[in-house]
C-alpha cells in the first residue's frame, strides 16, 4: 500500500509539473478549452458514472451558463469573476428544475425527459435576442480578475483556468469519497436496497443533478471567457453526445477516465483533418482525406467500438489489468 501511495504521488507530481509548463510548449487557448471540456466530462461522470443517471441535457448547462456569462460581461459590463459565478448559479437553477421533473423517472424515460427539456432550452436560445440567435453571442471581453490579473494575456488566463479546473476536480473527488458519494454509489448499484435502508433517494439524486449542472456551468462560463463567444453548438444535443462519448472512451465511474476521454476526443477533433491529409498524401488514397474531414463519423465509430468492446473505457481496462496482476 505504501509503494502504491508513493507511485501515485509521483504521478500526481508529474502531472502538476506538466500542467505548469504546458502553456510554454503548446497552444494555451487549446489547452484551456481542453481543461474546460475535461471538467465538463467529470461533472457529467459524477451523475452518470457514480449515480447511474444518464442525462442527455447537459448541453443546456454548459451552453446557458456560457450565454449568461457572456451577456453580463459583454452587455452589462460586470466584473469577470461575477460572470464566472453567475453562470454556474444559473446552470444550477436550470439543473434543479430539470432534475425535479426528471428524477422521478428511471432509465430511458429519465434520459428522454432531460433531452426534451434541453431541446426546449435550445430553441429558446435560438429565438432569444440576447443570445444572438444563429450568429451567437460575440465579443465577450476577458477583462481582469480582481483588478490585478490581466486575463487578456493567454498565459495568465491559463493559470487561472488551471486553478478553476483543479478546484472543480477537487470538489468532485471530495464528493465521490464522502458519505454523500457512497450513498450515490449505493443508489447506482441497488436503488431498492438504498431505499430500504432509509435514504431519501430522490433527494440525493436531485442534489447530485444540481451539483453536476453547476460544475458543467462553471466549465461553460470559463470556456466563454477563454474563447470570447458562445454559439448554438454549445446548447445543441450533440454537445451532450460529445460529453457522453468522452466519458465512455475514458472510463465511466473513474476519476481520471473522463479527463483521458476529453483529451482524446478534443485531440481528434483538432488533428483528424491533418492526419487524414497526411495519410492521403503518403498513400495517394483520397478516402483518407474524406475521413479526416468527417469528425462525426470517426467519433461515432469510436463510440460503437467502446460500447461493444471496451465498456470499461481506457482507464477502466488499465485498472482492471493492474488489479489482476496484483492478485497472487
Amino acid at each position: 500500500m505504501h509503494a502504491i501511495s508513493i507511485r501515485q504521488g509521483l504521478i500526481y507530481a508529474l502531472v502538476i509539473v506538466a500542467a505548469l509548463v504546458a502553456p510554454y510548449v503548446l497552444y494555451p487557448v487549446f489547452l484551456m478549452t481542453l481543461m474546460c471540456m475535461a471538467l465538463f466530462a467529470c461533472a457529467f461522470n459524477l451523475l452518470f458514472g457514480y449515480t447511474g443517471l444518464l442525462s442527455f441535457g447537459h448541453a443546456a448547462f454548459i451552453g446557458w451558463a456560457g450565454y449568461v456569462t457572456g451577456f453580463v460581461l459583454a452587455h452589462l459590463g460586470w466584473p469577470t469573476f461575477v460572470g464566472l459565478l453567475i453562470g454556474p448559479a444559473v446552470a444550477a437553477l436550470i439543473g434543479f428544475v430539470m432534475g425535479f421533473l426528471a428524477i422521478r423517472r428511471q432509465g430511458l424515460y429519465f434520459t428522454m425527459i432531460t433531452l426534451a427539456l434541453a431541446e426546449m432550452l435550445y430553441f429558446v436560445a435560438l429565438r432569444a435576442s440576447f443570445t444572438g440567435g444563429e450568429d451567437g453571442l460575440q465579443g465577450v471581453p476577458r477583462g481582469d480578475l480582481f483588478g490585478v490579473l490581466n486575463l487578456h494575456n493567454d498565459v495568465t488566463l491559463y493559470y487561472v483556468v488551471l486553478a478553476i479546473t483543479g478546484g472543480g476536480l477537487a470538489l468532485i473527488w471530495r464528493t465521490v469519497h464522502s458519505p454523500f458519494g457512497q450513498v450515490l454509489k449505493a443508489i447506482k448499484e441497488n436503488e431498492p436496497r438504498a431505499i430500504s435502508l432509509g435514504y431519501d433517494v430522490d433527494r440525493y439524486k436531485l442534489l447530485a443533478f444540481v451539483l453536476s449542472a453547476a460544475l458543467s456551468g462553471l466549465a461553460g462560463s470559463t470556456k466563454t471567457v477563454i474563447q470570447g463567444f458562445v454559439t448554438l453548438a454549445d446548447v445543441h444535443w450533440s454537445m451532450s453526445g460529445a460529453v457522453l462519448l468522452m466519458t465512455l472512451v475514458g472510463g465511466v465511474g473513474t476519476m481520471t477516465g473522463p479527463i483521458v476521454g476529453a483529451v482524446i476526443i478534443m485531440w481528434l477533433d483538432n488533428r483528424l483533418s491533418n492526419i487524414g491529409n497526411f495519410l492521403a498524401s503518403v498513400t495517394s488514397i483520397e478516402w483518407f482525406k474524406q475521413v479526416g474531414q468527417s469528425v462525426t463519423m470517426v467519433t461515432g465509430f469510436i463510440f460503437i467500438v467502446c460500447v461493444l468492446a471496451f465498456r470499461g473505457g481506457i482507464v477502466g481496462i488499465i485498472a482492471a489489468r493492474l488489479s489482476r496482476r496484483a492478485k497472487p
